[in-house]
């Protein structure tokens, strides 16, 4: 199993590096894609190294999508490819996990009408306004679709994509 990262600069830091770790911890293969190949730096300064650049993903090549929130998803809302991969899941309902201002991605494809998800508090208005249910839970399912609000809910957010990646999986 092959996830994927797609984020930019001032990601938020723990929404990339403990899902990292738990994917790490569970033997899963991943990339980071970021709008170019090289260092991507978080909101607080952690620093990873994006492998991918997004106009070089192939979404057929993996089964889990990983938005982290912080400012990135501002940015990566604005670059073609990133919706393109986005919207490459969603029409082909693969699983993908968006966290904190990371539906904003979502959002951005104009396929999430009629879903149920939830997102950083201030980003509800916006998700209603695109036609989805909006929730404040720490983590909401909607069929291959994962949305959590804040770094407080990492644990049920990184418990549910281990779940569409494994569904036998009940390792914490």
């Amino acid at each position: 199993m092959h996830a994927l990262f797609v984020t930019a600069d001032h990601f938020e830091d723990v929404e990339l590096t403990s899902p990292q770790a738990v994917l790490e911890k569970h033997g899963y293969q991943y990339d980071i894609a970021a709008p170019k190949r090289g260092t991507v730096t978080g909101k607080k300064g952690v620093q990873v190294e994006a492998n991918l650049a997004l106009n070089a993903v192939k979404p057929e090549d993996y089964e889990l999508l990983i938005l982290p929130g912080g400012k990135a998803p501002a940015e990566l809302r604005e670059h073609p490819a990133a919706l393109a991969i986005a919207r490459e899941f969603l029409k082909a309902d693969k699983a993908i996990a968006a966290i904190c201002h990371g539906p904003q991605v979502l959002i951005s494809t104009g396929l999430m009408r009629g879903r149920t998800a939830t997102a950083y508090p201030e980003v509800g208005p916006e998700l209603e306004q695109a036609g989805v249910h909006y929730l404040d839970e720490e983590v909401v399912l909607d069929g291959n679709l994962i949305t959590s609000r804040t770094p407080d809910d990492l644990p049920a957010f990184e418990r549910e994509f281990l779940r569409k990646l494994d569904p036998t999986d009940d390792k914490p």
